[in-house]
């Protein structure tokens, strides 16, 4: 598929339209601008500082939690669902997987790097989730029943997060392979850098982990 894509200007347009739009869908971050209207503060002067689901869950509780998970998860829906409707517009029916693949990407660096909050974000889970699920379906269960069978053992969502995170390109790599596709190699890798981005967001975690310090689900604050 992506060997027979046609780089001619509606090519690098398409492509520059998925970016630009999936990376301002990522910039919404909906921690932010959830706990501005409930307690009128920036959720990063909270808990650990990160703008995400888990840390408005322990500051802010349930219901603004829920509110960020929808919309997190959606936003990577709608990127990757753009990014296919541009590229069949613009980029042609073989370009097609590959603006779902540009969209995947930049809603997650949005979120990481939100234009609209001093390039301070989240960690991208929940926007990789939804851009997953459009992505393919059997990788998102694979990813999901991860994270559940993690968190469920450990309470620990930056654990179930890691290992989500570890087991999509696995998962990619070998769906794909399995089923003969021609650009295997490709979707594997582009999967390796979202995964290593997330990791990457994670490193603190990484630490408290390693030094036996992080916080388990349901706790109120995050070290």
């Amino acid at each position: 598929m992506f060997a027979h894509l046609t780089l001619n200007w509606q090519f690098f347009a398409g492509a520059a339209a998925i970016a630009v739009i999936a990376y301002l869908l990522g910039s919404i971050n909906f921690a932010i601008i959830t706990t501005k209207i409930k307690a009128h503060e920036d959720i990063r002067d909270y808990g650990s500082g990160n703008a995400g689901m888990t840390n408005v869950l322990r500051t802010q509780g349930k219901g603004p939690a829920a509110i960020v998970t929808v919309g997190d998860f959606l936003k990577g829906v709608f990127a990757v669902g753009i990014g296919y409707l541009i590229a069949l517009w613009l980029m042609g029916p073989d370009s097609f997987r590959f603006g779902g693949y540009i969209g995947c990407l930049f809603v997650i660096l949005g979120h990481l790097f939100p234009v609209f909050y001093q390039f301070k974000g989240g960690k991208g889970i929940l926007a990789a989730a939804g851009s997953i699920l459009l992505l393919d379906p059997f990788v998102f269960l694979a990813v999901f029943g991860t994270f559940l069978i993690v968190v469920l053992c450990s309470k620990i969502v930056s654990l179930a997060s890691l290992s989500a995170a570890v087991v999509f390109p696995i998962a990619m790599f070998l769906l794909r392979w399995l089923q003969h596709s021609p650009d295997f190699v490709f979707e594997g890798i582009f999967a390796v850098v979202i995964a290593a981005l997330i990791i990457f967001m994670h490193r603190q975690n990484i630490n408290r982990l390693v030094h036996g310090t992080e916080n388990k689900f349901g706790k109120k604050k995050q070290g």
